[in-house]
């Protein structure tokens, strides 16, 4: 911590944040088609062997390879026609097999030749090109072996997940439950899309911004919207929240101004720890309970409220949902900018990825970095990461987060 700031470091924050996120031991079976963005419970390991059996990797002729002239053409009786999903007959001396691909190759093929290095001529087949000894055969196990665990417990599913599960014959699969968020909104001022903009009123994008994140992170959201900016009214809708949900996120209201109520309302049915992180933008952030469900109130700014829960709120509910990898996807690339008076502390800034005529991938910033600016979040790809009172010249190595790795 920052002793003359009264700040703590983001490290310390997501460490503090990681340490209380607590997963669910709830969990569910569902079926394999079901079960995209879920996250998987147990490990999951195989009953057979993929391929089960040795098979072709192409469309083509099974020989033997005793009967292949090294140096020249070998003419060689096609006695078999073995289609994908039907099992041939032991291949004789002299002899090949019509095969296609997938389909097993018969006993005593010691290797399939392509259609292309071959000539037919009734029930006779030239191969033109003698092929290596085990060439277009893939093994029996060559992917995955019996007893082998093919999916680790706590990762999120993906398609090839599924896929996966599925070739080894895993109808349904143990998941956690999903987590429970509840999120609602304070402020007078804020009023939805499609309502009349009064004088001194905004509209309501955090609500939004903070809805698609946890859809996107496969959360149950239990919308309450806006609330009123009384104390009394705070503390009913927190109270209906930690009956509900497994957390409670809001952003703004957990000022000490007067008409911030939110701390109040917490203190009061729980506890909060009110933090200034030394980041740029997303200074302030709070983290607390009511009763038992954690509460994390994001600032009331859009673009802090954004950075913040891709940081510190993303990597919380991982760990809450089970996932075993809560890192971020960050890598390095040149710095298309200059930053010559950087702040005292981390900050985070929008930027685009932009390649060059000579194939070099750059960070470009957007033109204004104030945290009321929504538009630099949907112009960005990502966060470029300026460490703590170090300038950055153009051409230099930055740390870029990209959104794509930040809001699934």
């Amino acid at each position: 911590m920052d002793k003359k700031s009264n700040m703590i470091s983001a490290d310390e924050a997501l460490s503090f944040l990681l340490a209380r996120a607590r997963s669910s031991i709830k969990t569910e079976r569902i079926a394999t088609a079901d079960a995209l963005g879920r996250v998987l419970a147990e490990p999951q390991t195989s009953t057979i062997n993929v391929p089960p059996l040795d098979n072709s990797a192409m469309d083509g002729y099974a020989v033997r390879f005793a009967d292949l002239v090294a140096n020249g053409a070998t003419r060689l009786r096609v006695t078999q026609r073995i289609p994908a999903g039907t099992v041939g007959q032991p291949l004789g001396a002299g002899c090949a097999a019509r095969i296609f691909t997938g389909a097993p190759v018969p006993a005593g093929c010691d290797a399939v030749v392509m259609q292309e290095n071959c000539t037919t001529e009734g029930d006779m087949v030239t191969i033109n090109k003698a092929p290596r000894m085990g060439e277009n055969i893939r093994r029996a196990g060559e992917d995955i072996t019996v007893a082998a665990e093919v999916l680790p417990a706590g990762i999120r599913l993906r398609p090839q997940e599924m896929g996966l599960a599925a070739s080894v014959g895993i109808a349904a699969l143990p998941v956690y439950c999903k987590l429970k968020v509840a999120t609602f909104f304070t402020g007078d001022e804020i009023v939805m899309p499609g309502e009349p903009l009064k004088p001194g009123h905004i509209y309501n994008s955090n609500r939004f911004v903070l809805v698609g994140m946890l859809q996107a992170l496969g959360c149950d959201i239990i919308d309450l919207g806006i609330v009123p900016d009384n104390f009394d009214a705070t503390v009913k809708v927190l109270e209906e929240a930690a009956a509900k949900a497994d957390l409670i996120i809001t952003s703004g209201g957990v000022s000490v101004g007067e008409e911030d109520h939110v701390k109040a309302a917490v203190e009061s049915v729980g506890a909060l720890d009110l933090w200034k992180i030394a980041i740029k933008p997303g200074k302030p952030l709070a983290f607390g309970t009511v009763g038992e469900t954690p509460f994390i109130g994001l600032p009331g700014n859009p673009v802090s409220a954004f950075v913040t829960f891709c940081l510190f709120v993303r990597p919380f509910i991982l760990r809450s949902q089970g996932i075993s990898s809560t890192a971020p996807q960050v890598f390095t690339l040149k710095a298309d900018f200059d930053w010559p008076k950087p702040d005292k502390r981390r900050e985070f800034l929008r930027a685009r990825l932009h390649m060059a005529d000579d194939g070099i991938v750059s960070a470009q910033l957007y033109p204004n970095q104030g945290s009321g600016v929504l538009t630099s979040t949907t112009w960005a790809d990502g966060l470029v990461e300026v460490a703590e009172n170090v300038p950055i010249r153009r051409g230099e190595t930055v740390k870029f987060h990209p959104f794509s790795g930040m809001l699934n």
